[in-house]
C-alpha cells in the first residue's frame, strides 16, 4: 500500500513561514513526479508546486514565495512556504503521479491568521 505521510502544517501569522514535509517509500519517490496541492473551503483543489526530477514549477499565486525541494536520502519532498498570506489557508496535500497511477496523502491543515 502506497503511503504519503505529510507533516508540518499548523497556525502561523501572516508574513510568517512554514515547511511541509511528505515522506514516502523509495520505490515511489525515485520514479514518481511529486507535487503539493491545496484546497480551501468552497474551492477546487489547485496545484501549488511540482517537482519532476530536479525540475520545478509553481502555481502563479505562490511563485517567489514557496519552494519545493527533495531529499533523495530521506525519500522526502518539502514545501517551504514564506511570506504567508491569509489566502494561503487551506488543507495541503502531497501527490505522487506516474502515468495512470496517482496517490494522495491525507492532507495537513495550514492556517494563516491576519
Amino acid at each position: 500500500q502506497v503511503q504519503l505521510v505529510e507533516s508540518g502544517g499548523g497556525l502561523v501569522q501572516a508574513g510568517g513561514a512554514l515547511r511541509l514535509s511528505c515522506a514516502t517509500s523509495p520505490d515511489i519517490f525515485s520514479v514518481y513526479d511529486m507535487a503539493w496541492y491545496r484546497q480551501a473551503p468552497g474551492n477546487q483543489r489547485e496545484l501549488v508546486a511540482r517537482i519532476r526530477g530536479w525540475s520545478t514549477d509553481y502555481g502563479d499565486s505562490v511563485k517567489g514565495r514557496f519552494t519545493i525541494s527533495r531529499d533523495n536520502a530521506k525519500n522526502t519532498v518539502y514545501l517551504q512556504m514564506n511570506s504567508l498570506r491569509s489566502e494561503d489557508t487551506a488543507v495541503y496535500y502531497c501527490n505522487a503521479v506516474r502515468g495512470p497511477y496517482e496517490y494522495w496523502g491525507q492532507g495537513t491543515q495550514v492556517t494563516v491568521s491576519s
